[in-house]
């Protein structure tokens, strides 16, 4: 038998039961779900990350639906479980699900959220910041403060490289690779180099106007490419940013020799999927080329570095914090809760999964429809006409 777990209990008397494996910022969320009569639990175990038999003991014998986050094992056992209890719906705190096995909801008969749409600009904002801190040695120069090192100005002191009329180059041109692309273009005025397997037109026809503002002016224009290969960008870019999916083609995408084909001198960034990069490489490069840079927000085996990444001081990482601005938490949040809410409630699926305004407004009711489900198609749910 499962051993309890520590729960907060909201409407104790509503009619659906909701379980959220988290404590999920801002309230709005809670409210959404207890006005329409559900009761919700908030796990409060102490433990960063819930074990498969904590979350059985939470679903319990009935349970309409689940809340929860992207570091938690959803497959067979638990969508068996959910579907034992009653429950029709999940919902990662997340965009990514690579943490849940689809099939095996689809098997059960369980819907699957997820919350795209409302991490575009502040994961684009994070990629543009680690960039920035790696090029001017920000988090070097910060330690060496605190250790009370500093005597005064020299000429060579964490001497950095200058962004403006450099090349940034973007892998993976989508909504989230395009904004940082905008920030780094408009904000540094550098050029752009991308590849993808899709067009970008519009992000083209921005930096073409933008480069044409900027020579009305009298500035040297911005230009932009579109590459014929990865390669092409990692060969000609001074900063470069990841924004690929993860599957089997972009597992180790940046590689051993694929490393080797950069600048010494330049910048790489990953704030989409640990398992893009070799970390046993990128730690082996980064040893060899003081000089080369990289700024992580993802790890290949999260939370864990490869060994030796966490001793270069070429290396600026953080806790996968892409989504942790205020906003966006508590967007992801409410998307989440509805997700899981308007299943329940019998919803149609929202026709466009990237637009959700209309769910955060918190001057409004949400629309009545589940914002994303992953695997709407498979299971047969209707799409809503709003």
């Amino acid at each position: 038998m499962a051993k309890p777990v520590q729960i907060e209990v909201w409407n104790p008397n509503g009619k659906y039961r909701v379980v959220s494996t988290k404590s999920m910022p801002g309230t709005r969320w809670i409210n959404l779900l207890i006005q329409q009569d559900c009761r919700l639990e908030i796990c409060t175990e102490k433990k960063t990350i819930l074990s498969v038999d904590d979350i059985l003991a939470l679903i319990g014998d009935r349970c309409d639906g689940v809340i929860g986050q992207l570091t938690e094992d959803w497959g067979e056992t638990l969508f068996s479980a959910l579907s034992k209890a009653g429950g029709k719906a999940f919902s990662n705190m997340a965009v990514g699900y690579n943490n849940v096995d689809v099939e095996a909801a689809n098997k059960y008969g369980v819907a699957v959220g997820n919350t795209p749409g409302v991490l575009t600009e502040t994961t684009a904002e994070l990629a543009a910041s680690l960039s920035l801190a790696a090029a001017r040695r920000i988090v070097e120069a910060d330690e060496f403060m605190r250790a009370g090192k500093y005597e005064g100005w020299l000429p060579h002191l964490f001497v950095g490289n200058l962004l403006k009329g450099q090349t940034v180059g973007v892998i993976g041109a989508g909504r989230i690779g395009s904004a940082y692309a905008r920030m780094m273009v408009e904000g540094f005025k550098m050029n752009l180099i991308y590849y993808d397997l899709y067009q970008s037109t519009r992000l083209e026809k921005f930096v073409t106007a933008y480069g044409q503002f900027l020579k009305a002016n009298g500035e040297q224009p911005v230009t932009w490419k579109r590459a014929s290969s990865m390669e092409e960008v990692l060969r000609e870019a001074d900063v470069i940013s990841l924004h690929p999916i993860l599957d089997k083609t972009t597992y180790h995408l940046v590689n051993k020799e694929r490393l080797a084909l950069m600048k010494k001198e330049a910048i790489l960034v990953n704030c989409s999927r640990g398992p893009v990069v070799d970390e046993v490489a990128l730690v082996e490069h980064l040893r060899e080329n003081p000089m080369f840079r990289v700024g992580l927000d993802v790890f290949e085996d999260e939370p864990y570095m490869k060994p030796g990444l966490a001793d270069m001081k070429n290396a600026v990482v953080v806790p996968h914090i892409a989504s942790a601005s205020k906003w966006t938490r508590e967007g992801m949040a409410t998307l989440a809760a509805l997700n899981v809410l308007g299943k329940i409630k019998g919803y149609p699926i929202w026709s466009n999964p990237n637009s959700v305004e209309p769910f955060l407004n918190e001057n409004a009711a949400p629309p009545a429809a589940c914002p994303s489900i992953v695997n709407s198609k498979a299971l047969g749910l209707p799409v809503s006409k709003l």
